[in-house]
């Protein structure tokens, strides 16, 4: 895999960006707290469109800066992870998300880690979101709020958006797969 964007210092970890996606692993916690209590659904609400727009924030601000660094790259997915993971593990134990998207999530990105982590010992490159990837968590985001708030207008909805959610990350999966086979291979 090659890195397509241009790192102007690798190393460097405190950058505004980095800060964005830190921000947005330690939204999980106010989040899961909010939905705990319906008489707090605007401010989960609030809280879930900030971490999506931090989401798309962190990455334009590191470009605009000229900070993209290995750090960025590695800590933006591990913030999507974290925040999704921690509602949709609540989701589940509540009864109100499938357990099985909950279990094929863990499982895509476990496997994507282990892959990144081997190539990263082995000095090959550093890890960075593909667009399948990207599309799949901003879809599993809005399937999250479809779970949160039911739109009684649309009751396929819900399903169509896990489906639409698995499919694109099985294509993300596909190119994870692809490129680490390319790579081990030379």
């Amino acid at each position: 895999m090659k890195n397509k964007l241009k790192i102007s210092d690798p190393y460097k970890i405190v950058t505004l960006a980095n800060m964005i996606s830190l921000l947005r692993a330690l939204l999980a916690l106010p989040i899961v707290y909010t939905l705990r209590d319906s008489s707090l659904g605007s401010i989960t609400l609030l809280l879930i469109l900030i971490a999506i727009l931090s989401d798309a924030l962190d990455g334009w601000v590191a470009r605009r800066a000229g900070e993209v660094t290995h750090f960025g790259q590695f800590i933006d997915p591990i913030a999507d992870f974290i925040c999704i993971l921690s509602v949709t593990s609540y989701l589940v134990l509540a009864g109100r998300f499938p357990a099985w998207f909950f279990l094929f999530y863990i499982s895509r990105y476990v496997l994507i880690a282990m892959l990144a982590i081997y190539a990263i010992n082995r000095n090959e490159f550093y890890l960075s979101a593909n667009w399948w990837g990207k599309w799949a968590t901003g879809i599993t985001s809005l399937a999250l709020l479809f779970h949160i708030w039911p739109w009684g207008a649309f009751p396929w909805i819900k399903d169509f958006m896990i489906l639409l959610a698995t499919s694109l990350m099985v294509l993300s999966w596909c190119v994870y797969i692809k490129d680490f086979y390319i790579l081990f291979k030379k």
